[in-house]
Parts: C-alpha cells; structure tokens; sequence
C-alpha cells in the first residue's frame, strides 16, 4: 500500500455508529488538506433507504509524489547596487509512507556592492548560498501520546528543519546555522498555536577584522576625534598620495583601547570619550559570535475569511525565552567563564534573554472599494544573566517598504541618535501605522498612509541618552511618516509602490523636527510584493 492505513485513519472524524455531523465532515476535510497531499478530497454521503442509515464515500485523488521548484529575483538595497538570486527547491510527499513531507531547498546569489570592493575586486564581489532540509509529519512527534492534550481534530504537525547560509562581503562574511524542532496545531479555525521547542541558531563572523571597512561611519567619527581633539601618536597617523593624514585602519582597535585608557582626555572631553566608548562597545557586539538556544510560543487570531476579505482583524503575540536551558546546566557541563564573566560552549558565549512581541491588524471596509487599515506593534527584548545585549539577529530594527516607510530599513533611530550607522538595531520597538485604500479603476488601486514609530535600547549596555528609553518622555523622539502609493493587483499577488515623507524627525532639535526634509528630494522610494500590512 502506497499510504499507512493508520495516517489516512487519524485524517477522518466520520466514525461508524455515530450521528451525522456537519462539523466531522468539516473536520475531515480540513485534516485531509492540510495534509497537503491530496488534491480535491470528496466526502459523498448515501442513504440507506430501508432504514435511513448513510455511508460515507471518501475519494481521495494523490499529488504527484515529487515537486520541483524555481525562483529568480533581481534586487537592489542599500549594500548593493544590483543583485541576483536563484533557488531551487524539491517537495517529496508521503516519504515514508504516513503522510510525511520531506523539502529540500538551496539558494545562491550573487551582487555588485555599491562601494565595499576595491578596484582589483570583480564587479559582483557578493556571493552567498545556503541550504534548508524540512519535514514535515501530520502529527505530534512526541515520545507520549498527546491525544488528549492536542486532539487530533486540532491538525497538529510538526515540523524539523535543518538550515545552513554562507555571506561572503556582506558584513562581517557570516556563516549560520539553524536548527529548529516545532509543533503546529489548530484549536479553532480562527486560532493558530506554533511552539518552537528548540530554536538553535549558531553565527560565525569569519572576517571580524573587516568591522571599519564595512562600518565606515564609526571609523570615520573615530578618525575625526583621532585628527581632531585627540592628541594622537604619529604611529597612527598615515599619509595618503595627496599628503593628507588619516587615521591607520589597522591600528583602529589599537587607537580605541588607547583612548579609553585615556583618564585625563575623559576629563577634559567627556563626550569625545563617550563617543568612541559607544564605537567601540557596538563593534565588539556586532563582532561577537553567536550561540542562541531558544524556545518560543506564537499565538495568532486570524479572523480574515478569505484572500479577498476587506473587513477582519489580526492579533499575533509571541514571547522567546532563551540561554535558560544552558544556563541550568553550565556547572554541570563544567563550561568555563570568559574575559567578560559569561559562560561559554564551544568557544562561544551563549545569549540569554526574553523577548515578546505584540501585533495588532484591523481592517474597516467603508465602502466603494475604500478600506482602512491599521497596524500596532510592540517588540521588546531584555538581556539578562549571560548576556547584558541582544543579539543582532533577533534585535529590532526600524524603515523599510513594511514599516515606517519614509525611512530605508535600518535607517531611522535608535531614539533620537543621528542614524548615521550602517546598521541601526536596538532591544524596544514600538510601530503603528493607518492607510486609507481606494480603487482608481480597473485593477490599479492607491492609498495614503502615515508610519508612527522608532527603536530605542533599554536594559542592556547602551548607555547614550539620545538611543534610550528612560520613560514616557521618550515618546517626543518617536518618527513620523507619511506618503502615498500605488497597488496593482495580478490577482495572486500586488505589485506596490510606495513613497514616504519624513514628516517628523527625531534626529533633529527638538525645536526643528517637523517637515524638515518633506520634500521628493529626501523621500524615500518604496517597491514591495503585497501589502505592507
């Protein structure tokens, strides 16, 4: 038999000797869909006309056993100039002859940075590629039976997903890897529960020594402060062809340390010395590598009907607790404590921390094709224990086509700092936006909206004012953005695109924030797949 009866049995809720019931039918269906590996499941029902009994036919018609897919996309951002992707992935169902799912997927790309290459450098001088393997089983995969827990009319699966990237001139050249052991199930139709029993993410930084390559903005305030103020050894000092001194690059990490050893410039230049105290704090934590074991649980109300709905709402909550696991166990596991007082596996020093984020999306049809959406959110993330920061990967970062859209991604905060890093990312993040959609004619469609939010630090190693959260008063730093746009609907997919004003920016005095840079010249062009929210 291609199919284990067991996994075709654990699919239907129509059992013999019970009432009718629409809702097992119901149920049924649902079961045999989300199995993914059926294609147009039909349950007949026949009367027995001698005494009214009904039999229940259920055709079952199988998916090809094996899927091959491909993807191409051009793309460009604020790191590279044009880029190129290609994957490939394989879908095998029914693997082991229960229903199980097995996909196999690879990327590569390759890109032209817009000004990380020297001129002895090829002109698509970024390269990355990776690989995923994923099944998927139409059940919980536990040692226990979890029946009464999660029944089976709740659609449980899980999911073991094994994952690998490499970067190369993108950053500091990462190397992850991910792990991931997760269960799915449906309590309602409207209610989706995900928990992540391990999230284990491992990143490697294999060209830490490029950090002020790629982060120019920090070398060059450091090389003002080192030319400037600072009364530098010439050791640091080189000459370039046109005779102009510059700080050595080779030496940054060097003049730093010096600096910091620095009593009587501290003194005498307190913000200088916060200054290159905040460089290099940032630098060691982008630098640093990565160990993160995690646990989470998604709770989602998802009351959209259909693709086509125009009046519904989304409540997404999550909370990550992570490091908890080794954290009980390192004086058992004998790991030993670094420079910094943490506890390291493997070399690494493990993250701990708790993190909760809050998502909130409301749709109102007004009528005549007019509908109004909003979105709130909330993220935070407090280090704790091992850790006194977050790691970059699950930080918050603020801009883009999907958030506050006047601002490119990563661009805009934390608080009021001046966002001259390359890479702006914090621990506290608050977002709300409202967009009015109407239609023109045909299937092109327009809309006005306006972005609310910002990222600050709170409770970890940041100490600069400008980038904290210290209370209600921080709020006056929050950004505000506004445009309009333009959305083509293909049917199965809309083309938009968006262009944000910055109407408030906290970057500036706070006498001289509004409408500064409100003009075309200063916005920002937004091109995304779908809609923002």
């Amino acid at each position: 038999m291609r199919y284990r009866p067991k996994a075709i049995a654990n699919a239907i809720f129509i059992n013999k000797g019970n009432v009718f019931s629409d809702l097992d039918r119901t149920r049924t269906y649902r079961y045999l869909n989300n199995l993914q590996t059926f294609k147009y499941p039909n349950i007949e029902y026949i009367e027995n006309p001698n005494d009214t009994t009904l039999t229940a036919n259920i055709t079952l018609s199988p998916r090809k056993k094996y899927g091959l897919g491909f993807d191409v996309n051009i793309s460009q951002s604020n790191i590279q100039s044009v880029g190129f992707s290609f994957s490939t992935s394989l879908r095998i169902r029914n693997i082991f002859r229960g229903a199980e799912t097995l996909e196999i997927s690879g990327l590569g790309a390759i890109g032209a940075s817009k000004d990380g290459a020297s001129s002895d450098d090829p002109f698509f001088d970024i390269n990355e590629f990776g690989g995923d393997v994923k099944l998927i089983i139409p059940r919980i995969f536990f040692p226990f039976k979890t029946d009464k827990i999660i029944p089976k009319y709740m659609s449980p699966s899980t999911r073991i997903s094994l994952g690998f990237t490499s970067q190369t001139n993108i950053g500091l050249d990462k190397q992850t890897l991910n792990g991931i052991f997760n269960y799915r199930w449906n309590p309602k139709p409207t209610l989706n529960h995900s928990l992540d029993l391990f999230n284990v993410q491992y990143v490697r930084n294999i060209n830490p020594g490029n950090y002020f390559n790629i982060y120019q903005n920090s070398f060059n305030r450091l090389e003002n402060i080192a030319l400037g103020t600072y009364n530098t050894p010439a050791e640091f000092i080189s000459t370039d062809s046109e005779g102009n001194d510059n700080l050595d690059k080779s030496k940054s990490d060097e003049f730093i340390d010096l600096v910091l050893q620095d009593n009587a410039f501290q003194d005498s230049n307190p913000n200088e010395y916060q200054t290159v105290n905040n460089i290099d704090e940032r630098k060691n934590r982008l630098k640093e590598d990565n160990l993160i074991l995690a646990s989470n649980f998604s709770y989602v109300i998802d009351k959209r009907e259909s693709l086509f709905d125009t009046n519904f709402s989304i409540f997404r909550a999550k909370l990550e607790l992570a490091g908890n696991l080794l954290a009980n166990t390192s004086k058992l596991l004998g790991l030993n404590k670094n420079s910094d007082n943490r506890y390291e596996i493997f070399g690494v020093a493990y993250s701990k921390y708790v993190k909760t984020e809050l998502d909130y999306v409301k749709h109102w049809a007004i009528g005549r094709n007019n509908v109004i959406a909003t979105r709130a959110y909330f993220g935070i993330a407090i280090p704790y224990g091992n850790s006194n920061s977050i790691p970059f990967s699950r930080s918050f970062f603020a801009g883009g086509p999907n958030d506050n859209r006047a601002w490119t991604a990563y661009n805009l905060g934390p608080g009021s700092s001046d966002s001259n890093n390359e890479f702006n990312e914090s621990n506290l993040k608050l977002a709300f936006s409202i967009e009015n959609r109407y239609n023109l004619f045909g299937n092109l469609n327009g809309a006005f909206f306006v972005d609310i939010g910002n990222i600050w630090n709170v409770l970890d190693n940041e100490d600069d004012p400008n980038a904290t959260f210290d209370g209600l008063s921080s709020l006056k730093d929050i950004a505000i953005g506004s445009g309009f746009g333009l959305r083509y609907d293909f049917g199965f997919f809309v083309l938009r695109g968006d262009i944000g004003f910055k109407t408030y920016d906290p970057s500036y005095g706070e006498q001289n924030r509004w409408f500064k840079d409100f003009n075309f010249k200063n916005a920002v062009y937004n091109i995304g797949i779908n809609y923002p929210f």
